[in-house]
C-alpha cells in the first residue's frame, strides 16, 4: 500500500516550534540534542510494511524547503523576526539526523540527533507521518473517517445548541488521523461555529486566514538542563528570562510543569507575573492547578481576570466545558484541544511522543505534575533532578 506524501509543507507543524527555534537561533546555537520516540499505548505493533512507508515519508520530508509565500507568511506574524526567517530560507530537514529501527516484536524506534535548532523541528513532522501511516495501513480508513465525521457533527451540534459555550484552538496536528482530516475538521469548526478561534498548525492558519496559536513546550525548559552554568532547579528562571528578552512580553504564555508547577512558581515572581500574559496547563489536576495559579496571581496583586489560563492536557470537549464553567468569571480561560479534534474515531488514538533526552551529551528530563508522564532514559539522572527540585522547594518554602 503506497501512500501519497503526508507532509507537503514545512509550515505543517505547531507554531511553538518556530517560537522556540527563534530563541535558540538567537541565543543557543551551540546546543546539540537527541530526541527519542515513544509509543505509550500497550500492544501496538508496527509492521515491516508500515516501517518502510514511514521511512519513505521521511525521505520525502527531507526534500522540502520553505516556499516564498510561506516565508512571507512567517514574516507577517508579529513576533517572528526577519533574520530568523532568512535563516529558514536556507534551512531544510537533513535525513542523516533521523535514525529508525523496527524490533522483532514490532516496536518502532526513532532517534533524532543533531544541532538543537534543526533536530527539534522534526518532532511534529515525524509524529504526523507515524500516525497517518499507522491508521491508514492498519484499519479501513473509510470506516475511521466515517466515525470521525459522525463525532464531528455531534460536536458542532453541541456548539450550535449551546451545550458547549467555550472558545478553543485546534491543537491536533501531532496526533491527527490524516492531513486531509485535520484540515476538514478545522474548516468545519471555523465555518459552522464561532468557537474555534485559531490553530497551532501554521500551514492551516495561513491557508484559512486563522490566528496561529502557540507558546513553548517542555523541551524548551529541558534544554537549559544541558547548559553547564545553569543549576538544574533554576532552569525555569533562565528559560523565562530568555523568552522575555526575545519577545518583550509578546507571545507570553508560560508552561508551568516541566520540572513541576510548585518549582515553577518560585521563579514566577512579581516581575514574571507581569511580563507573561498567562500560563499553560499540561499535567496534573487541572482544577487544583487553576486554583493554585489564581492564588499565585492574587499573591502578587495581579488581577486574575487580566491573565489567561490555557488548558491543553488531553482535553475532550466535555472536560473543556467543565473547566470553563468552573473558572469563568474568575480568570480568562482558553483551551487547546488536540486528539479529540483531529483523531476522534471508533478506534483508540495513538499516544505517541518524541521527547528531548540529551543536550550536549548530558541527560535532560521532564518531571511534570503527573508522575507517569515523566520521560528520561537515564534513571540515575532523573533521580538526581528530583532531588535537586525537592532540595530547592524545601529550602525556599514559605
Amino acid at each position: 500500500m503506497k501512500l501519497e506524501p503526508i507532509v507537503v509543507s514545512l509550515l505543517d507543524t505547531d507554531l511553538y516550534k518556530f517560537n522556540m527555534d527563534q530563541v535558540i537561533f538567537h541565543k543557543h546555537t551551540d546546543l546539540c540534542g537527541e530526541y527519542y520516540f515513544r509509543c505509550r499505548n500497550e500492544n501496538v505493533v508496527f509492521t515491516r510494511e508500515m516501517f518502510d512507508e514511514i521511512n519513505e515519508q521521511i525521505d520525502h520530508l527531507c526534500t522540502l524547503t520553505f516556499k516564498k509565500e510561506e516565508l512571507d507568511y512567517l514574516r507577517s506574524i508579529r513576533f517572528i523576526k526577519n533574520d530568523y526567517v532568512e535563516f529558514l530560507r536556507l534551512w531544510r530537514p537533513i535525513r542523516d539526523y533521523v535514525e529508525t529501527a523496527l524490533t522483532d516484536e514490532g516496536r518502532l524506534e526513532i532517534v533524532v540527533k543533531g544541532p538543537l535548532f534543526s533536530a527539534m523541528q522534526f518532532e511534529i513532522f515525524l509524529l504526523e507521518i507515524v500516525n497517518e501511516v499507522y491508521f491508514r495501513m492498519k484499519y479501513d480508513y473509510a470506516v475511521l473517517r466515517a466515525a470521525a465525521e459522525e463525532k464531528l457533527c455531534e460536536k458542532i451540534r453541541c456548539f450550535r445548541e449551546g451545550r458547549y459555550t467555550f472558545k478553543f484552538a485546534e491543537f491536533g496536528c501531532r496526533r491527527r488521523l490524516s492531513r486531509e482530516w485535520e484540515e476538514e475538521v478545522l474548516r468545519r469548526l471555523t465555518a459552522e461555529t464561532d468557537n474555534c478561534v485559531g490553530t497551532s498548525n501554521v500551514y492551516l492558519a495561513m491557508k484559512y486566514d486563522l490566528t496561529p496559536i502557540g507558546t513553548y513546550a517542555h523541551e524548551y525548559v529541558q534544554m537549559y538542563q544541558g547548559i553547564d552554568s545553569i543549576p538544574l532547579a533554576y532552569t525555569n528562571h533562565y528559560a523565562m528570562e530568555d523568552w522575555y528578552n526575545e519577545y518583550k512580553g509578546d507571545n507570553g504564555t508560560a508552561l508551568t510543569d516541566t520540572i513541576t508547577t510548585d518549582l515553577f512558581l518560585l521563579d514566577f515572581n512579581r516581575s514574571m507575573v507581569n511580563n507573561f500574559t498567562g500560563v499553560r496547563h499540561d499535567s496534573g489536576d487541572p482544577f487544583a492547578w487553576g486554583e493554585k495559579m489564581i492564588a499565585h496571581y492574587e499573591k502578587y496583586g495581579a488581577d486574575p481576570m487580566s491573565k489567561q489560563l490555557l488548558f491543553s492536557d488531553g482535553l475532550d470537549f466535555d472536560k473543556a466545558q467543565a473547566l470553563y464553567d468552573y473558572f469563568r468569571g474568575r480568570t480568562k480561560v482558553s483551551f487547546g484541544i488536540g486528539t479529540f479534534c483531529s483523531n476522534d474515531t471508533c478506534e483508540q488514538a495513538l499516544n505517541i511522543v518524541i521527547k528531548l533526552q540529551t543536550v550536549n551529551g548530558r541527560a535532560v528530563a521532564k518531571l511534570s505534575d503527573t508522575p507517569g508522564k515523566a520521560m528520561c532514559r537515564d534513571t540515575e539522572y532523573l533521580e538526581y533532578l528530583k532531588r535537586s527540585v525537592a532540595f530547592r522547594l524545601d529550602r525556599e518554602k514559605e
